[in-house]
């Protein structure tokens, strides 16, 4: 959160600085005239150019929320390049204007005195505005960047509080900045960090399909390069330097850099030698000097009568009106311009008709209405006829009921395919839609593509099992003899080989209670009756009970395991919950071994937790056939994430002992919390991709 909060803090801090020197000045001038009745102007031109700002970013945040995954890249990637030209203007800009700028606000607060009570309005939202604009596109970009919100949001609050506290003291006469200096330093970080926005902006357009070379990487550093440690977050997070660039991030990178830091550093130094260079300013005429005399003037005729004073308006009619009319407009736009979907067309469902009234739609977002006048209900599936790869699905579509299916249509063919409870599969005649494809769609999985999967699955449990089985004897042997050193060690090896298992732990039923069941919720805790398996074992072993107070639950122990090795081949082990478990079971790993939740003394929650991931590498060599084909680029990803965390968690793995999560470092726990976290977003599509559908 932190790394993320860096160039929002020093973006907020500039602006910000910028905005309130402006208003600092305005609101001196008008207290020096005399005219502190004309401060309440200044403040509504302030508050209409925040509510613009504000304004601006919802349309930035709920338009780009709205469009299709590519076309969020494409629009992320150009408002991205805007953002860095808005921001290298505005620091060339600062840099040669901070000296004048007070000089250049008081003669337009003179000449706005002058007139009526909107030029003063105008004035002080026309200073504010363009920094809060400038503000919330940096700040749109830069959230986009991170994938989160809170580090950039705060670390701009941050900013602008200091900017806030520097200008009252401007204002106030106690504090003095050499604002030439700290813009021009602020400045050369600004670019640094505009140049990370660069590259990020172009693998945006790239992966939008708008600029070429997508998969032309000039370097790939993932597998030696932790993404999750603390270096490689604050790189990310602040420079926008990833493990992975493509030669045209890096060649915008380094160019950018290399041709405007250059002339912002000399300008920066020519801007110190005019100053430098140049003569004592005239002075001022003293306060209270007499004017030159004004040429005699005619007599004038006498004047008019004064109108009748109009009716005041109300003083709150103003400020309410400049919040309201930007959010108005801005509620608007985001009608008006966020893609909605087109169509509406409805489409009969039933068991002997699939698709009546279905025609060919147009290119976008569509929303069909989905209307089944059979009498079973029903799951209906928009299908590519030619691969059956899914585009949209309703599941469930009682009878006589209306629901919507929303997808996006691109070239391509299309059908539908109606699957009724009970029944056989209909599915209607193809249509052609014309143009570039590009819709994303899911290549079914059905109960027989997993079937292989899971009986190769359930031979690596069973064999397990037996090795479980033997093990749990060995420890039940060795409290039986008084052994309690050798059964600590073999308590872990036995416990290891359970917890490498755990894609079939929904299929254990009450035996993985009984086996490896935690105290939480029970009446006595790790005293109560009921508490038993491995964490009651090491409970024992490692507070010092005495054999003859572990025998018994050693012993049931051994039971258990082989009761449930027995068991295992009769259990009904859901094919579906293979996919289901390739996340999970690192879920549990995060949720609980790493944060030592589980421990009850042994100090082994990352040897629990190095099992898991083996049992997590073996689950996905058997599903691996299946999601080469849907998902090319998503193995890589993960075997690199899976080597990255095993590196990680050997490097506390000394011989026979393992550091307890509790003594390890703040870099390490976060680096292994970090790959795991890694490791769990790359592997969240299985579910998906896997997932039975009967359209198959």
């Amino acid at each position: 959160m932190w790394d993320d909060a860096f160039p929002s803090f020093l973006i907020g801090l500039r602006e910000g600085l910028e905005a309130g020197l402006v208003v600092s000045v305005l609101v001196a001038t008008l207290v020096r005239a005399d005219a502190r009745a004309r401060l309440p102007q200044v403040w509504t031109g302030v508050l209409a150019a925040i509510a613009l700002s504000m304004s601006f970013g919802a349309v930035l945040t709920f338009t780009a929320a709205s469009l299709s995954a590519t076309a969020q890249e494409a629009f992320g990637g150009t408002l991205s390049l805007i953002a860095v030209a808005f921001v290298t203007a505005m620091v060339f800009w600062m840099r040669s204007s901070a000296r004048g700028l007070a000089g250049e606000i008081k003669e337009k607060v003179n000449d706005a005195l002058t007139m009526g009570a909107g030029v003063l309005v105008l004035t002080s939202f026309l200073a504010v505005g363009r920094e809060g604009l400038e503000t919330a596109l940096f700040l749109w970009t830069t959230a986009r960047a991170a994938d989160e919100s809170a580090g950039p949001m705060t670390g701009a609050g941050i900013g602008l509080g200091l900017s806030a506290v520097l200008c009252w003291g401007l204002y106030r006469r106690v504090l003095r900045i050499n604002l030439t200096r700290f813009f021009t330093a602020t400045g050369v970080v600004l670019i640094v960090i505009a140049a990370g926005v660069l590259g990020y902006g172009l693998r945006d357009l790239q992966e939008g399909g708008v600029l070429p070379g997508g998969a032309a990487y000039a370097f790939d550093l993932s597998g030696g390069v932790d993404a999750g440690s603390w270096y490689g977050t604050l790189l990310q997070g602040v420079l926008n330097l990833t493990p992975t660039m493509t030669w045209l991030q890096v060649a915008g990178y380094a160019g950018y850099l290399g041709v405007v830091m250059p002339l912002f550093v000399r300008g920066a130094r020519g801007v110190r030698g005019a100053r430098e260079s140049r003569g004592p300013v005239p002075a001022a005429p003293p306060a209270g000097a007499a004017a030159p005399a004004p040429e005699t003037a005619p007599p004038s005729a006498p004047p008019p009568p004064e109108p009748a004073p109009a009716r005041p308006r109300p003083a709150w009619l103003l400020p309410v009106a400049v919040v309201a009319v930007p959010a108005l407009l801005a509620g608007l736009v985001v009608a008006l311009v966020r893609p909605k979907p087109v169509g509406g067309e409805t489409v009969a469902v039933s068991a002997t008709d699939c698709g009546q009234g279905f025609t060919a739609p147009k290119p976008g977002r569509q929303d069909f209405q989905m209307r089944n006048t059979g009498n079973q209900t029903a799951e209906v599936y928009l299908i590519d006829p030619t691969t059956d790869a899914v585009y949209g699905e309703v599941e469930g579509l009682a009878p006589g009921t209306t629901r919507d299916l929303v997808a996006t249509v691109a070239g391509g063919t299309y059908a539908w395919r109606c699957v009724p409870t009970g029944g056989k599969a209909v599915t209607s005649k193809a249509v052609q839609v014309s143009g570039a494809a590009g819709a994303k769609a899911v290549v079914p999985v059905s109960a027989q593509d997993l079937a292989a999967p899971l009986r190769a699955y359930q031979a690596y449990v069973n064999r397990g099992l037996a090795t479980l089985v033997t093990e749990t004897r060995k420890l039940s042997v060795d409290v039986d003899a008084g052994h309690l050193d050798t059964a600590r060690a073999d308590w872990l090896t036995a416990h290891r080989t359970y917890a490498s298992l755990g894609a079939a732990y929904g299929t254990f039923e009450d035996f993985d209670q009984k086996i490896n069941g935690r105290p939480d919720g029970l009446e006595s805790g790790v005293h109560d009756k009921d508490f038993t398996g491995f964490h009651r074992i090491e409970y024992g072993l490692w507070h010092g009970q005495s054999a003859a107070e572990l025998k018994g639950p050693a012993q049931q122990l051994a039971d258990d395991a082989a009761g449930l090795r027995r068991a295992f081949p009769h259990q009904d082990f859901d094919a579906s919950d293979l996919p289901l478990r390739a996340h999970e079971i690192l879920e549990n790993t995060l949720q609980f071994e790493l944060t030592g939740d589980t421990d009850q003394g042994s100090g082994t929650g990352l040897a629990t937790a190095d099992a898991n991931l083996a049992g997590t590498r073996e689950l996905l060599t058997v599903l691996r056939p299946l999601l080469t084909t849907r998902a090319p680029h998503l193995l890589p990803a993960v075997d690199a994430d899976i080597a990255r965390l095993q590196t990680l968690l050997d490097a506390e793995h000394h011989k026979d002992h393992w550091t307890p999560v509790e003594r390890l470092g703040r870099t390490a726990k976060a680096r292994i919390d970090g790959a795991t976290g890694q490791l769990l977003e790359d592997l969240s599509p299985v579910p998906d991709l896997l997932e039975i559908r009967r359209s198959a």
